[in-house]
């Protein structure tokens, strides 16, 4: 079907559907803070709109550029779909004639078709009224189609949705990203390596509401500048569904720490050590900035160091803040479908150096009184500061 022939002149927003069930006062904080969302995502576009009327439970923006503010608008959280529309008033006879209009530009033959029609408000007719008339003329005025009629599985569904005195015809419904308008919860710190698992880690908490604040762990000169580069263009996808919000990668100098670990600590131990050291740094930036907690791209049993006994020891060198681990129960297979979808996985799987301070043999199941005893032999608060002093930002 083309859409190309309709001149559009609304889009049709409608809201994720956890927003609609929240208590009154809640659902306006939300909705209104979708609407300073939109208006920020067409103003970085460039996309030209006359006005946007925000309703109860609907957003109408009206403008001349609707396909391409639906394609735009489709990655902003809190929209759960869009729709490209044409509007006329509630008259019944207008209702018809503009969809029979419509019609014409996307109807060819041996087609199927159905009327939906949905009502907020009161008028003369019935939904049922408005299905069968504008049912009853398409088919009047395309005879040389050999059109029919079918409830079930249409090939085309013509929608109408009224709305007190006016209403607007449309086809298309666009799936939107849902959840919460972003914003509406607090920030995040989050732990962004650039492989696979971590910026879907992101992706999730940022859907729920959570504006991110990225932080990658420079391991140099167990690593080099391909994983930089890997994390800079996953945290680049990213920001592209935060449109209107800080878009900086925090850069934290880690590798001093790491060579310090290596070279006083079992070396089985090194990658426990390594990430309660990031999980420590983690937590002083998330002071810094008034963020409510650290992220994380962990799964149970992904690596050596996600194992259960192993996230119990972690979860100890962090005493003010929570941890989260949005993909603690999905396994590779299932990241990966989301790392597609969201688009940063072409970017996770490039080539890049791995770190070359992982262990033959890393512990599976560490003790937290080895791990501590282990920690008495290094300057744990002089190294966290040192890298919290040397952190640099990336715009992205």
């Amino acid at each position: 079907m083309s859409l190309g022939r309709i001149d559009f002149d609304t889009v049709i927003v409608r809201f994720g559907g956890e927003v609609g069930i929240k208590g009154e006062w809640t659902r306006r904080s939300y909705e209104r803070l979708l609407v300073k969302n939109i208006k920020k995502t067409l103003e970085y576009h460039s996309l030209n709109y006359d006005k946007i009327i925000h309703t109860r439970g609907r957003i109408y923006i009206k403008t001349g550029e609707a396909i391409k503010i639906c394609k735009k608008l489709s990655k902003v959280f809190g929209i759960s779909s869009l729709s490209p529309a044409v509007e006329t008033s509630s008259n019944l006879d207008d209702i018809v004639e503009k969809t029979v209009s419509f019609a014409a530009n996307v109807l060819s033959s041996k087609k199927t078709f159905a009327v939906r029609c949905r009502r907020v408000g009161v008028h003369p007719y019935t939904s049922m009224d408005v299905c069968r008339r504008v049912g009853q003329k398409i088919l009047e005025s395309f005879p040389e189609l050999g059109l029919k009629v079918d409830l079930e599985k249409p090939d085309i569904s013509f929608q109408i949705e009224v709305r007190d005195d006016k209403a607007f015809v449309f086809s298309d419904v666009i799936r939107g990203v849902g959840g919460f308008p972003l914003g509406s919860q607090p920030k995040l710190v989050c732990l962004l390596s650039g492989g696979i698992d971590s910026p879907v880690a992101c992706w999730l908490v940022m859907k729920r509401g959570a504006p991110i604040i990225p932080i990658y762990f420079d391991n140099s000169p167990f690593t080099d500048e391909t994983t930089l580069k890997r994390a800079v263009k996953t945290a680049k996808v990213l920001f592209e569904w935060a449109i209107g919000f800080p878009k900086e990668l925090l850069v934290v100098p880690h590798g001093q720490n790491l060579l310090e670990i290596k070279e006083k600590c079992p070396e089985k131990l090194t990658c426990i050590l390594c990430k309660r050291m990031m999980y420590r740094i983690a937590e002083k930036i998330a002071k810094k900035t008034g963020a409510e907690g650290i992220v994380t791209g962990e799964s149970i049993g992904e690596q050596a160091s996600q194992t259960l006994q192993n996230l119990r020891v972690l979860d100890e060198a962090v005493k003010e803040y929570p941890v989260y681990r949005p993909l603690i129960g999905l396994d590779k297979l299932e990241i990966e479908h989301m790392a597609k979808k969201i688009g940063t996985f072409e970017f996770s799987i490039e080539r890049a150096m791995s770190c070359r301070a992982v262990p033959r043999r890393p512990s599976t199941k560490a003790k937290l009184k080895v791990v501590l005893e282990c920690e008495q032999n290094l300057d744990v608060d002089f190294m966290v500061n040192r890298s919290i002093e040397n952190i640099r930002s990336i715009s992205c």
